[in-house]
């Protein structure tokens, strides 16, 4: 599934059977946010509850994208599952530690070392 919502484009694959990666290009803002949640969502409803979002190519989150990554979160931890970021722009990571909730994200440098770590635990 690849979608296009205002400034954000969605990518996603499966390299393991219960984890999905959601590879970013874009902003996360309050345009793109809503998308991005209600993606997702689906995403770990239809399939496995684990999602790494690789935000390697990700140029702007704004406090919208941030909430959308903590829906995210809980969604996936209803689900039994997790969510972990890959290859977070120093800014983005910034914006977790300020704010607290960095404690509920497991951040990787790579969509592969998430992958590798949700498998392995």
């Amino acid at each position: 599934m690849t979608d296009v919502t205002h400034t954000l484009q969605l990518a996603l694959r499966q390299p393991h059977p219960h984890v999905t990666i959601a590879a970013l290009v874009g902003d996360i803002d309050m345009l793109s946010a809503p998308a991005l949640r209600a993606q997702a969502l689906e995403v770990i409803q239809q399939g496995p509850p684990h999602v790494v979002l690789d935000l390697t190519r990700v140029g702007f989150c704004d406090s919208s994208g941030l909430s959308a990554l903590i829906g995210i979160w809980h969604a996936a931890r209803a689900a039994g599952g997790s969510l972990s970021l890959a290859g977070a722009p120093d800014r983005l990571i910034r914006m977790l530690a300020l704010t607290g909730v960095d404690s509920l994200f497991a951040v990787h440098a790579t969509a592969a070392d998430a992958v590798t770590a949700v498998t392995a635990g």
